[in-house]
């Protein structure tokens, strides 16, 4: 049976999550992540480890049929691949940051400024639209303390929390893009290949709809199932089933975890008891 081939970062943060949600999925792999490849005998796909800014090359060649990669990186490297899914972890932002005790009044700042980067592509892009002329200093690593080494008089980089900046007395002072973990695809997939990706990201969204919400489970009196109802809407609507004790009934639906406090009081108020609230690990529509 054919396989599809997945590009994931060899080592780091994205690597983690990214192995963590196939283990979501149910797809288990028999090989640690040092190993460059690893396979699941209970999913027709083959993992490929490799460095996070090669992967949108090898999906591009059809080396790898798909890849789990930052979108910073596919912006970057320009290739020919298909972004097919938003995955909502490793989110940052990509950034121009100045020496903190210099004054910033705008874009034009940068004009004819030496400006550190790992994204020379994404920030010549960006000077082109602005109509700046800047010198660009392409650096694989340490791009933050760039200036105050003397290299550079201003960086441009990924930035998460803004410790590191503020850790190397820089501040950010425009967001040229946004970035989180995308799957990418090779344009060029087989029709077989593309059943296999569409059955791959529908088991990621049963995941990614489960996350958040929560299974609850409440006994109501029956006067009052209606307003219970109107608070409990559910995917479609609440299950109701009447218990042993007459003049009561059991209701089961679904809550978001953000709204279930508020819920719960509101339940409460109008007569529901014994209340639980499960985790969910899977949610199919």
């Amino acid at each position: 049976m054919e396989k599809i081939k997945i590009a994931v970062q060899k080592s780091g943060r994205l690597s983690e999550k990214s192995l963590e949600m196939l283990s979501e999925c149910d797809i288990t792999l028999t090989q640690g992540k040092r190993k460059l490849i690893a396979i699941s005998h209970d999913f027709p796909l083959e993992v490929l480890f490799l460095r996070d800014d090669d992967i949108p090359q090898y999906v591009s060649d059809g080396v790898a049929d798909i890849g789990i990669v930052g979108e910073n990186e596919v912006l970057e490297k320009d290739k020919k691949v298909e972004l097919v899914k938003r995955l909502g972890f490793a989110r940052c932002r990509i950034s121009l940051a100045i020496p903190q005790d210099v004054e910033y009044h705008g874009p034009q700042w940068f004009e004819g400024k030496r400006i550190a980067t790992s994204y020379p592509g994404i920030l010549q892009k960006y000077l082109d639209e602005q109509s700046i002329q800047a010198e660009i200093e392409e650096i694989s690593g340490s791009v933050e303390i760039a200036p105050s080494i003397g290299l550079a008089d201003s960086i441009f980089d990924i930035v998460s929390s803004g410790s590191t900046l503020v850790s190397n007395r820089l501040k950010e002072v425009e967001v040229v893009c946004n970035s989180e973990a995308v799957i990418i695809a090779s344009p060029a997939l087989s029709s077989e290949k593309t059943k296999l990706l569409n059955d791959l990201l529908f088991r990621i969204e049963t995941v990614q709809r489960s996350k958040g919400n929560k299974y609850i489970l409440l006994n109501a009196p029956n006067d009052k199932l209606d307003k219970i109802i109107s608070i409990l809407p559910g995917i479609k609507s609440p299950t109701v089933m009447p218990l042993h004790q007459e003049g009561w009934s059991s209701l089961h639906s679904v809550v978001n975890e953000k709204e279930f406090w508020g819920i719960v009081d509101q339940l409460k108020e109008n007569g529901a008891e014994g209340i639980l609230a499960i985790p969910i690990e899977k949610m199919i529509y």
